[in-house]
């Protein structure tokens, strides 16, 4: 959901009633409450939904402040062929406000313990979307024995920012750039400062602070989300992974990284977008190759790591081409059991 919406920003430039029976639309009543709610820390819960029996267990990480249903059209179909898991992260869905910053450290450390907590034995094969890409590399770093395999579905890439900014006309320097950034970043911190009082709809702080219907779910799971994204705890969320996305997670990935070995592999990227109202096609194919680049990146950390461009798929592929991500899933699925 808002990884979606927020795709844009991440570039650093870049009716659902009649829908429900769309294979693109998600109108699971599971998502409509939480699962299991896993206790990581004393008086602190992640709610987590597993479907399905089977080793290697498939644990899903969400893009940007996205919930479990974002997985809703791919989790039931891996779920018919193994174990398949994905969770809220702090503040996020049905998780309880975070403690600390949405870094991607502490978000691998709260995954860490929501696994250990359920009782799921690892290996896992790890599959991630946007944002999600970005933690799901950190843990594969951090705690490698535990990993059967990895799938990253458009991922975000630390350096991206870095990227766009050196392909900028503009030629920004990165405190230029950050000053760019800081009244967007003023607005979630003015909503998450608001949120303790609640929002009245229709004001014009709701329609700052509210996301959009999102076309993707169906009526009744974006009233929950509607009714979740104005809480505290996911004003603060959403605030803090905003802060930590190309700042502290990139410090952390650098310090990090290492190879990966014969890991079974799988990075899908999303079509070449087409030219933006405001860019030259120079300028767009540009940026259509460093994200290719990022990706192929990505996929050079194991020796039989693979990227895939997914043809008419946007940023959204779990959505888009919702097959190709199973696929993907189930062939490292196969190459982990053997």
């Amino acid at each position: 959901m808002h990884s979606v919406r927020v795709f844009a920003t991440l570039l650093i430039v870049g009716t659902c009633a009649a829908a429900a029976a769309d294979p693109h639309v998600v109108a699971d009543a599971a998502y409509l409450h939480a699962q299991q709610r896993v206790e990581v820390e004393h008086g602190r819960r992640l709610n987590l939904y597993c479907l399905g029996r089977g080793t290697p267990t498939v644990v899903f990480e969400s893009g940007l402040t996205d919930e479990t249903s974002t997985w809703g059209l791919v989790q039931p179909a891996v779920a018919r062929n193994t174990r398949a898991c994905s969770y809220d992260r702090a503040g996020v869905g049905f998780s309880d406000a975070g403690r600390r910053p949405a870094s991607s450290q502490n978000i691998v450390d709260d995954l860490h313990r929501l696994l250990t907590a359920a009782k799921i034995k690892s290996p896992y094969i790890l599959v991630s979307h946007s944002l999600g890409g970005v933690h799901a590399k950190l843990f594969a770093y951090l705690h490698r024995d535990d990993i059967a395999g990895l799938v990253f579905v458009d991922p975000s890439h630390e350096d991206q920012r870095e990227g766009y900014r050196l392909l900028d006309p503009r030629g920004l320097s990165p405190q230029q750039l950050q000053q760019l950034l800081e009244p967007g970043l003023n607005t979630r911190r003015t909503c998450a400062a608001l949120a303790i009082y609640g929002f009245e709809p229709g004001t014009d702080a709701y329609k700052k602070c509210s996301f959009a219907h999102d076309a993707h779910y169906d009526d009744a799971i974006n009233a929950v989300h509607v009714r979740i994204d104005m809480l505290p705890a996911f004003q603060n969320a959403q605030l803090s992974e905003e802060e930590n996305m190309f700042t502290t997670n990139t410090a952390q990935l650098h310090a990090a990284r290492r190879p990966l070995g014969d890991l079974p592999l799988i990075v899908l990227t999303e079509s070449p977008q087409p030219r933006g109202k405001t860019e030259t096609q120079e300028q767009r194919d540009a940026k259509n190759r460093l994200w290719l680049s990022l990706n192929q990146d990505i996929a050079t950390l194991s020796t039989r790591g693979v990227d895939r461009v997914v043809a008419g798929a946007g940023h959204a592929i779990q959505f888009d081409q919702p097959q190709a991500v199973v696929d993907a899933i189930l062939e490292v699925l196969a190459a982990a059991r053997r």
